[in-house]
């Protein structure tokens, strides 16, 4: 999956990412905010911002946020929204998140959310991010998680495996610029390999609805039609739990929210 394809996708879809309830304002993102618990003297990295939804919302708490990406739309929606809410401590830069290309050790808090399951190479994002923090600095990622025993209790270990593929099938059919929703426990591992501790991690019900979903990516009808038929399989549907509300078509993702820290004496700490 090519920079180019992500650019394609997200520039087109940037205001509609703008404006995303989901992305603006979604459980999540309280969540993450609880959870790191940002200082006013932080240094922030919020990596493929999007329209910088998690951006606004830490650079009230901290001293400066920059926010990058590799889709210029993106980064002008998010500098829109800034200028909108007189944020003058958020900067925008373009930057692959397999690579960051910032000073060692120059951020107190690298943050992502809704965005890694579009990186081809999680392990380099995640060391990448390792290089960046400063002793003892944060890690806090949000990203949708595939299924599990703990959401599929009564599934053997092969029909899970096979809805993890149905599952990043239909996030593939629906945005070609999906590369891997990885499990929880992939993300633990990660962190661990890199040599983060203190990790802690919690996991949320994030209802979508059908139509926006798949308006946001512009999905010809013979997409939704296809992805209609997916939402129908077994497996998908013990996953996902689609169903009708007030005359729509919902269904659940996973939300993974994951905090860590990377060894050494911290700084600007609580």
């Amino acid at each position: 999956m090519s920079p180019t394809l992500v650019q394609k996708q997200f520039g087109a879809a940037a205001a509609d990412y703008a404006a995303s309830a989901v992305h603006a304002s979604g459980p999540s993102l309280a969540r993450l905010i609880a959870m790191v618990r940002p200082q006013p003297g932080w240094q922030v990295l919020d990596v493929a911002t999007g329209a910088g939804h998690t951006a606004l919302a830490l650079a009230p708490l901290v001293e400066r946020v920059v926010a990058s990406d590799i889709t210029d739309e993106m980064l002008a929606q998010t500098a829109k929204l800034a200028a909108a809410r007189q944020l003058r401590n958020i900067e925008t830069a373009h930057a692959e998140a397999g690579e960051l290309a910032f000073a060692e050790a120059s951020f107190d808090l690298v943050t992502c959310r809704l965005a890694a399951h579009h990186f081809p190479d999680p392990t380099a994002f995640v060391a990448a991010a390792c290089r960046v923090l400063k002793p003892g600095g944060t890690f806090a990622l949000v990203d949708n998680v595939g299924p599990d025993t703990a959401r599929m209790p009564a599934a053997s270990p092969a029909e899970i495996r096979d809805a993890d593929t149905l599952y990043n099938t239909y996030e593939e059919l629906r945005d070609p610029s999906h590369a891997r929703a990885l499990g929880l426990e992939d993300w633990l591992g990660l962190l661990s390999d890199a040599g983060f501790v203190d990790v802690r991690h919690e996991q949320m019900d994030q209802d979508i609805a059908f139509k926006a979903w798949t308006e946001r990516m512009r999905c010809d009808p013979e997409t939704v039609e296809r992805l209609e038929h997916l939402l129908d399989n077994d497996l998908l549907r013990t996953f996902l739990h689609p169903r009708d509300e007030a005359g729509e078509r919902i269904f659940t993702l996973q939300e993974a929210v994951i905090v860590a820290r990377k060894p050494g004496r911290p700084e600007n700490r609580p």
